[in-house]
């Protein structure tokens, strides 16, 4: 990337890299929007290890990324690729569908694996349900996570799963509009069905909202907080909106935005939340002009990989200088100590 990326989106990507690396050299906290089809197109193997790095300390997501990302991990040898996806009928597709399967672009999902993993979490919501308790959509998976019904039902390794590895380390993955996903609509089917007795047992949009405003007064102590936004939607603006809320709507002071960077298709000119320029947001209290922000017209399934693996490549790159600087200054010290004194 530093020997070929010059111009254009290519400098900006690499720019938007150094920057994150700066960024959190100064003990930045990092939030990252994932829009999109990332968890099919299997981000997992990059943004994973980002977190367990620690350079990840929120995620705010589609419903459909964090099932997606758990559908991939127990069901990757079964999925169909389909590379020719430009040129399917309709009837092609009909085939496609009687075949159980689900169409995200050139890649097809077998439905089975969706049921499999409703019927772990229906017996938690259910569970839920009787106790008269609630949580958040994250934590129902969290809970799946940790009570090893994913153990040796993985088709690809665990360290894959950015979902996974997010339950490790503790961070939130905000889900606003839940039930945009399958895991959502068979949520609403069980209870209109009367199978789950309440929708309250998954906690709603504003208490995330609320969750997640808490976690920024938090954390906006004693860091700068940035925002790395992955397509656009909800996920990008539900998670972005935080600051103006506590700006304008709790009339409390708090930092804005630090970092930014943006990587997706849209055009500004349609006048879409996601071809939103960096100067258009200082206007609602998000980012402040010195904020350090990107704007990458890309594809994000190319571009975020190189970021995420940019950033850790830098720290191992780092690490391995001060162990080398440590050696050469023991050396030094070893050495001088071992000189003879000069006799005056």
């Amino acid at each position: 990337m530093e020997a070929n990326f010059k111009h254009f989106n290519a400098r900006e990507t690499l720019a938007a890299a150094q920057a994150w690396h700066e960024f959190n050299k100064k003990g930045g906290k990092m939030l990252v929007s994932l829009a999109g089809a990332m968890s099919t197109a299997e981000i997992g193997i990059t943004l994973a290890p980002m977190i367990r790095a620690g350079k990840v300390h929120a995620i705010s997501s589609t419903a459909a990324n964090i099932e997606e990302d758990l559908f991939n991990l127990c069901s990757n040898k079964s999925y169909k690729l389909q590379p020719n996806w430009r040129y399917l009928t309709m009837e092609d597709d009909v085939k496609t569908r009687n075949e159980k399967y689900n169409r995200v672009t050139d890649t097809c999902i077998p439905e089975d694996v969706m049921l499999d993993i409703w019927s772990g979490l229906r017996k938690l919501w259910n569970d839920a349900a009787e106790k008269d308790e609630s949580y958040f959509h994250w934590e129902f998976f969290y809970k799946l996570i940790r009570s090893g019904f994913f153990e040796g039902k993985n088709d690809v390794p665990m360290e894959r799963s950015w979902v996974i590895a997010a339950c490790e380390a503790g961070i939130p993955i905000y889900t606003p509009g839940t039930e945009d996903s399958t895991l959502g609509n068979m949520f609403s089917s069980d209870v209109m069905q009367g199978i789950v007795k309440t929708h309250g047992v998954i906690r709603s949009g504003t208490e995330q909202f609320e969750h997640l405003t808490k976690w920024y007064l938090e954390n906006e102590k004693d860091s700068e907080i940035g925002f790395f936004q992955i397509g656009g939607g909800i996920a990008g603006d539900f998670a972005m909106c935080v600051v103006p809320s506590i700006i304008q709507d709790h009339e409390i002071q708090c930092k804005r935005w630090r970092y930014f960077c943006h990587i997706g298709d849209a055009t500004t000119s349609f006048g879409g939340y996601s071809g939103c320029p960096p100067n258009e947001k200082v206007t609602w209290h998000k980012l402040d002009p010195d904020t350090v922000n990107f704007t990458i017209n890309s594809d994000a399934s190319i571009v975020a990989p190189l970021i995420f693996e940019y950033v850790l490549e830098k720290d191992v790159e780092e690490v391995a200088k001060k162990k080398t600087t440590k050696i050469k200054d023991s050396a030094t010290k070893k050495n001088a100590e071992q000189m003879p004194m000069e006799v005056a």
